[in-house]
């Protein structure tokens, strides 16, 4: 039974940690990220991904990847570097939200 707990409250930390989010911040620090992005997530080039729609914890599980060097991209890699856990899941949580 305490497996079965502690199972269940390991899977709920990555939903209180996306409902922690600050919306507001990620809009702020995501400013730099609109340029390939676009605002709500839709980039204006096609071969840029689009973040809107994805979930936040994919989000910023690929962002930390690029920041451990476990996923390269001579873009992202120094702008993912630049960003805290908090940072990350403010700017996932930002994008998160679009359809």
């Amino acid at each position: 039974m305490k497996k079965v707990v502690l199972l269940l409250a390991l899977g709920a930390i990555p939903f209180a940690q996306s409902m922690a989010a600050d919306i507001a911040a990620g809009e702020k620090k995501a400013a730099v990220c609109f340029a390939c992005h676009g605002k709500d997530g839709h980039p204006a080039i096609k071969t840029y991904p689009t973040l809107a729609g994805n979930h936040a914890e994919y989000l910023v599980a690929a962002l930390k990847g690029y920041r451990d060097g476990t996923r390269l991209d001579p873009i992202m890699v120094p702008m993912a570097k630049a960003l805290n856990d908090a940072d990350m899941a403010n700017i996932a949580a930002y994008f998160a939200q679009f359809k």
